[in-house]
C-alpha cells in the first residue's frame, strides 16, 4: 500500500482537509482519512478532485480541430459537417488512427480525464472492405489507450443504413457499416483480448435510429446479454432537429420516445446528446436511470442546441460528460458550458446551484465524475473507499487559485477553464501526468505531427 496526502480534497460529502488516502496494491483506494496525515505520505502538492471519464470520444475527430471553421455554404449545419468529416476520415488507416488517439488521449489525461468511452465506427478499409483482421481499428484504439495510460471502454459501433426505414447507406458510409453477427463476433473477441486486463472494458454503441433498424437493434442486445449483461450501451439520440423531424415520419414518434417505449433503457445506458427532447421524454429519461452523456464543446460547435439540463436534473436524472469531436480536451470546459449554456437559456446565474448546494463547481463535477463512471461500467468517479484511484491533482501554485480553499477551488476550476489548472493525474494507482506532463509526451506529439502534416498535405493537394 502507499498514502498520499492532500491539504484539501473533494469527497463525495464535499470538501475536506488534510486528507490521507491509502492506495493498495490493485490501484484501488483502501481508505480516506479526513483531519490525518502519516508523517510517511506522500505529499500530492495541491487541492485533488476525483478523475474524470469522458463518455463520448471520436478519436480520429481530434485531427479535423480547426478544419470546418470556413463556410462552405450560407446553410453550413451538422449536415454539411459531416459530409466533410466523411471525406477526412477516408485518409485514415490503423497507424494514423492509432497516432491521433494516443494524442488526444494524452490531452485528456492532461486535462483531467482518467477514463475514456471510445464510440469506434471506422470498421473498413476506406473503400469499405473489412480488415484483414476485422477489430484492427478497435485495437488501434487499444493500443493508443495502453500507450499513453488512459483507461477505456472501447464500444464498437452497429451501423447499418442510412437513414430511417432501412435507407440504403451512401459511398461515404460503406467504411462504417458492420452487420450485426459481425458485431457481436467481433465484440466477443475484445472481450477475449481484454479479459484480465482492468483498464480495458468492451461495450457496444447502436450508432442512431438513422444508422440501425429495430430488429438490429434486439438482435445486439440479445447477442449482447448472452456475452456480458453488463456491458456498457451508448447511443446518439436526438442530436438534430432533421433527426426527430425524420424519426416523426418513419415511426409518428421522436427519437428519444421511441426508444424509452421500445427499448429497455435503464442504468447500462448512455445516450449521447439527447439535445432535442421533449418534458415528458426528459422525465421519462431521469426516471429511467441512464446517462445522458453531454458534449456541450462539440454541440456548439455543431450548432446541434442546448439540451435542457436543469429540468433534467430537477428530475434527478443523471448525466456525464464527453469530448466527442475533440475541439477541447478539458472536462472543466464541458462543465463550464453546460453551466453557461443554461444561464443564456434561463438568463439566470448559478442554475446548478441550491441553498443546500451552494457550490455550482463543486456540483457540476462531482456529479458529472460519477456518471461517468456509471456511463462507462468502472468503479470510478469519486475518492472513496472500493473506488479506483483516479486523483487529480490541481496546481496550487497557479495564480487563479491563490487564497482558494473548499468549493472556490471547484468554482475557479469550472470559471477558469482556459487555464492549465491541472498539475499531476493518477490513474489506478499510477502518476501518469506530473507537473503537466506525460512521460511519453514527446513520441507522442511528434508522431501526431507527422500525421496531422502528412494529412494537410493531401487535402492541399485534393
Amino acid at each position: 500500500m502507499k498514502t498520499v496526502y492532500a491539504s484539501e480534497a473533494l469527497l463525495p460529502e464535499g470538501w475536506a482537509r488534510d486528507v490521507q488516502i491509502t492506495i493498495d496494491d490493485s490501484g484501488s483506494i483502501h481508505s480516506v482519512e479526513p483531519g490525518r496525515r502519516k508523517a510517511d505520505a506522500e505529499d500530492a502538492g495541491g487541492p485533488v478532485v476525483p478523475g474524470m471519464a469522458n463518455v463520448h470520444s471520436h478519436a480520429f475527430q481530434r485531427a479535423m480541430a480547426g478544419l470546418a471553421e470556413r463556410m462552405g455554404s450560407p446553410e453550413d449545419s451538422f449536415w454539411t459537417w459531416r459530409e466533410l468529416m466523411y471525406g477526412f476520415q477516408k485518409q485514415l488507416g490503423p497507424d494514423q488512427a492509432q497516432a491521433i488517439a494516443a494524442q488526444v488521449y494524452m490531452e485528456m489525461l492532461q486535462h483531467g480525464y482518467t477514463a475514456v468511452a471510445e464510440f469506434h465506427y471506422l470498421h473498413n478499409t476506406p473503400d469499405g472492405k473489412p480488415f484483414a483482421q476485422p477489430a484492427e481499428m478497435g485495437l488501434a484504439h487499444l493500443r493508443a489507450a495502453e500507450l499513453t495510460g488512459i483507461a477505456i471502454t472501447l464500444l464498437p459501433s452497429l451501423y447499418g443504413y442510412g437513414n430511417f426505414g432501412e435507407e440504403p447507406i451512401s459511398a461515404a458510409q460503406k467504411r462504417f457499416r458492420i452487420s450485426t453477427e459481425a458485431l457481436l463476433a467481433m465484440v466477443s473477441g475484445l472481450m477475449d483480448t481484454a479479459r484480465g486486463n482492468p483498464d480495458i472494458q468492451i461495450g457496444v454503441a447502436p450508432h442512431s435510429l438513422r444508422a440501425v433498424s429495430p430488429p438490429m437493434m434486439k438482435d445486439l442486445l440479445a447477442g449482447l446479454s448472452r456475452m456480458a449483461p453488463d456491458a456498457p450501451i451508448h447511443m446518439h439520440v436526438a442530436e438534430q432537429i432533421k433527426e426527430v423531424n425524420d424519426c416523426l415520419t418513419w415511426s409518428d414518434q421522436r427519437p428519444a420516445e421511441w426508444l424509452l417505449n421500445n427499448m429497455p433503457i435503464d442504468r447500462r445506458w448512455c445516450l449521447v446528446h439527447c439535445t432535442h427532447v421533449t418534458s415528458t421524454e426528459v422525465e421519462r429519461l431521469a426516471g429511467s436511470g441512464a446517462i445522458v452523456g453531454l458534449c456541450p464543446t462539440t454541440e456548439g460547435n455543431l450548432g446541434d442546441g442546448i439540451f435542457p439540463f436543469m429540468r433534467f436534473r430537477d428530475k434527478c436524472g443523471r448525466f456525464a460528460v464527453g469530448g466527442d469531436s475533440h475541439v477541447s480536451r478539458n472536462p472543466a470546459e464541458e462543465l463550464r458550458w453546460v453551466e453557461y449554456g443554461q444561464r443564456l437559456t434561463l438568463r439566470r446565474r448559478n442554475v446548478a446551484a441550491s441553498p443546500a448546494q451552494p457550490s455550482v463547481g463543486t456540483n457540476l463535477w462531482r456529479e458529472a465524475a460519477a456518471g461517468g463512471a456509471q456511463a462507462l461500467g468502472r468503479k470510478m468517479g469519486g475518492l472513496r473507499a472500493g473506488l479506483r484511484a483516479d486523483l487529480v491533482v490541481l496546481d496550487a501554485d497557479s495564480v487563479d487559485l491563490v487564497g482558494r480553499s473548499g468549493d472556490r477551488i471547484a468554482d475557479t476550476l469550472l470559471v477558469c477553464a482556459g487555464t492549465r489548472l491541472v498539475r499531476h493525474v493518477m490513474v489506478a494507482g499510477n502518476w501518469i501526468i506530473r507537473d503537466g506532463h506525460h512521460p511519453d509526451e514527446e513520441a507522442i506529439s511528434g508522431r501526431y505531427r507527422e500525421i496531422a502534416r502528412a494529412l494537410g498535405q493531401r487535402q492541399a493537394a485534393a
